[in-house]
């Protein structure tokens, strides 16, 4: 059984997809890029306001799904540009400071939506009951 996972705290989907899936025990994320939920606008900025924009949208789906960064197994990331790792690298690390980190990849790519210049998608384990359900 699966169930889909919709907070007003990230922003909506762009397209035909949900924000997460609840699938048994674990979430499965869509990618998240840097618009604020508030007004589902791309944030100003360069890689390090977006990769902290991406991080605070996909806690927020996982905290909607009944999970958080720290029940995160694997995420992946997606650069527009591979000279970027190294601040978006720094940037991910203070939010996976608290808990062991994650497996991971990260790839780069031809074009990511809206020309951003990351977007992270994440597995994690539902630890609590969803806030939002």
């Amino acid at each position: 059984m699966k169930r889909t996972v919709q907070t007003d705290k990230a922003p909506r989907a762009i397209g035909a997809y949900s924000q997460a899936i609840v699938a048994g025990s674990f979430v499965f994320t869509s990618g998240q890029i840097a618009r604020d939920p508030a007004n589902n606008e791309l944030i100003e900025g360069g890689v390090r306001e977006q990769t902290a924009r991406v991080l605070h949208n996909l806690a927020a789906v996982l905290q909607a799904a009944g999970s958080s960064l720290k029940d995160v197994v694997k995420t992946t990331v997606f650069l527009s540009d591979m000279n970027d790792f190294a601040v978006v690298n720094e940037v991910y690390a203070n939010f996976f400071a608290d808990a062991a980190p994650p497996a991971r990849s990260t790839v780069e790519v031809a074009r990511l939506p809206l020309d951003v210049k990351v977007e992270i998608e994440a597995v994690a384990l539902i630890t609590t009951k969803s806030v939002e359900a």
